[in-house]
């Protein structure tokens, strides 16, 4: 069950090293994009709330996490420097293998999709994120971003 301290672990600071998908839809046929990037988390009122900036090539972005005493789930608020938007959250929660899942609904080029972040692989040095697009209404996934975050450590250049 998801409490209050889930985030803890991504507070300070990590490299990231991505693999983008071309095309979110149909990363197959288009192709993936591969980069680093450095992202540095903190945590606010006792847990409950999350905060990273994370710096990529082209523009940065920004995750706000908050987590709801009454529902124990948390919520997921992405926004980046492109738009300036905060995007509708994903919400959910991690369960008793430490794998967290939160949902939401989005839309890509127009289109609605369901949208799925997943965290794993989680230790005090390492973690993994996914995201995935459902074009049919959560029957199948295709997964488009990976994250694989490695905890950076003073005097590392």
């Amino acid at each position: 069950m998801s409490t209050s301290y889930d985030f803890d672990f991504l507070t300070g600071r990590w490299h990231v090293r991505h693999r983008k998908a071309l095309d979110f839809l149909n990363p197959q046929a288009a192709g993936w994009r591969e980069f680093d990037s450095v992202t540095e988390g903190s945590t606010h009122f006792g847990g409950a709330a999350h905060f990273d900036e994370i710096t990529m090539p082209e523009y940065a972005g920004l995750t706000l996490r908050l987590f709801d005493q009454e529902t124990k789930e948390w919520s997921l608020y992405w926004a980046d420097s492109r738009s300036g938007k905060l995007y509708p959250p994903v919400t959910g929660r991690f369960g008793d293998d430490g794998t967290g899942e939160f949902f939401g609904n989005d839309s890509h080029e127009g289109k609605p999709v369901k949208v799925r972040f997943r965290w794993s692989g989680i230790s005090a040095t390492n973690a993994r994120w996914e995201q995935a697009f459902s074009a049919d209404d959560g029957r199948t996934w295709t997964t488009n971003w990976i994250m694989e975050f490695t905890r950076e450590t003073t005097g590392r250049r």
